[in-house]
């Protein structure tokens, strides 16, 4: 499965969280991997991409600004934000951008099993 996210013809758009994290884990694997699954299920979610090192950082794709606020407004994700205001992350940054333009290549995945 490929790790970019393959997103359709723009426009749309992009949540890109950024973040530090706190020492320990504290159920924070859990809690991630649960918010992704529950992402895939919202209307007009379109994909994701995630990568951590010293700063993490985590790009949500959406087909409009009405998903991206209900997807901020549901209940599970609600109480991930505040576990990780509390708990999980020293500092972050969430942004919100309208992709006007993409291109680039992807390798075509549907035949992995």
């Amino acid at each position: 499965m490929s790790v970019i996210a393959n997103t359709p013809t723009p426009p749309y758009y992009a949540v890109i969280f950024t973040s530090t994290r706190t020492e320990g884990d504290d159920g924070y694997n859990e809690m991630a991997d649960r918010m992704v699954e529950l992402a895939q299920q919202q209307v007009g979610f379109l994909g994701l991409e995630s990568a951590r090192e010293n700063i993490g950082i985590t790009v949500s794709y959406w087909a409009d600004l009405d998903s991206i606020k209900k997807w901020k407004a549901n209940t599970e994700h609600i109480e991930a934000q505040k576990m990780g205001r509390q708990s999980w992350y020293d500092s972050f940054k969430l942004r919100i951008s309208k992709v006007e333009r993409d291109y680039g290549q992807l390798i075509d995945d549907s035949n992995n099993y």
